[in-house]
């Protein structure tokens, strides 16, 4: 079947409009000046662009689907609401969704549960304490940041944990609620979390190189390093699939700690510096992020994509690197820069070859 001149006439025009879009925004993230005058933003209205896209993401079905399947999540939340629970508690749980967490604690003896969510899944939330006959909570359809109870609460019930730990703005948030509702001495439910950045080899049958990094068979696309993506989003990859990771290329351990008791948002570093000593030899193909929580010593929930009890609807998140391969007692340092935790566009990195070879790429853009 032939195509007329005019659809031809359209695809062409399509296809360069494409190819000249993306060609206009690397060269604008290229340019970190012009980018802040083309795409200016506050901190306001950052925060509620975000505001906006979580309700939306959050009020579907699909979403509160994955959270609720996810079985290593619901009985750690089950164990966490049994143990820090107490009859009598005023308790908040904070972006209820289904209202399932609220539940939970009402039928474990708290006297008043404030189920808040700015999200429109609140009415499906509110039917179904009614179908489940759950009583002593009360639905708010209100952000947070703009509730106040009649009295202070005991506990402060939580699931703000992003696929990078600080991407759903949990520590802003919950800090918000402590200051300002929390009892001295009330709980944050839960408030120990191990945030991770480790370096590991992907799977050889899962492995995708930088295209410059690319030679098939026998051509070769090196001569594109210097066209190398300006766009964050492109150093980034997000999965969920327990089969890519090979193995860690050191022991892993957090590179950071918090305490949602005590943590001060304003506090939290502007760069890690972690090192690594080489315990199994390989490829680093990037960085893994994920996080664990905790409730005392004996009670977690992992998103390590190694772990087999991992949390499985939680992604964790790959920082590409340049391909080098490693031998045992080699030593990396990495260096992870954070502009604004809650926006992985603002993060870059570094790889550093400590003994034994020159420098890695720096891939930070």
């Amino acid at each position: 079947m032939s195509i007329s001149p005019l659809r031809r006439f359209s695809l062409w025009l399509s296809a360069g409009m494409r190819s000249a879009l993306a060609w206009g925004g690397d060269w604008i993230w290229a340019r970190p000046g012009i980018a802040r005058w083309i795409y200016p933003t506050t901190a306001e209205t950052r925060e509620e662009d975000y505001r906006v896209h979580n309700g939306a993401m959050f009020a579907g079905f699909h979403e509160q689907e994955r959270m609720l399947a996810d079985r290593p999540r619901m009985a750690f939340y089950a164990a966490a609401i049994a143990r820090m629970i107490r009859p009598g508690d005023r308790v908040i749980d904070l972006g209820t969704g289904t209202g399932i967490l609220a539940a939970l604690a009402a039928r474990h003896g708290a006297a008043h549960v404030y189920a808040l969510d700015h999200s429109e899944i609140l009415t499906h939330a509110q039917a179904l304490a009614v179908a489940n006959r759950v009583e002593n909570v009360e639905f708010v359809a209100t952000h947070s940041t703009a509730f106040t109870p009649a009295e202070k609460v005991d506990v402060i019930l939580h699931e703000q944990m992003g696929d990078c730990l600080f991407d759903e703005s949990m520590v802003a948030n919950v800090a918000d609620l402590r200051d300002r509702v929390l009892k001295p001495g009330g709980r944050i439910v839960p408030s120990d979390f191990e945030f991770y950045c480790e370096p590991v080899m992907v799977r050889d049958s899962r492995v995708v190189p930088f295209i410059w990094e690319l030679e098939v068979q026998g051509y070769d696309y090196s001569s594109l390093e210097r066209h190398r993506p300006q766009n964050p989003g492109y150093y980034h990859l997000a999965s969920t699939d327990a089969g890519l990771v090979d193995h860690f290329l050191g022991d892993p351990a957090p590179a950071l700690t918090i305490d949602l008791h005590t943590v001060n948002p304003e506090g939290l570093p502007a760069e890690l510096v972690i090192r690594r000593t080489v315990i199994e030899a390989g490829r680093l193909d990037g960085l893994a992020v994920f996080f664990r929580a905790r409730v005392g010593d004996d009670l977690s929930l992992s998103t390590n994509p190694l772990d087999p009890r991992r949390a499985p609807h939680w992604g964790f998140r790959l920082l590409r690197t340049d391909r080098q391969v490693f031998a045992v007692g080699d030593e990396i340092e990495i260096r992870l820069s954070v502009e604004r935790w809650t926006e992985l566009s603002s993060w870059r990195w570094s790889c550093v070859r400590q003994r034994g070879a020159s420098p890695l790429a720096d891939v930070a853009v």
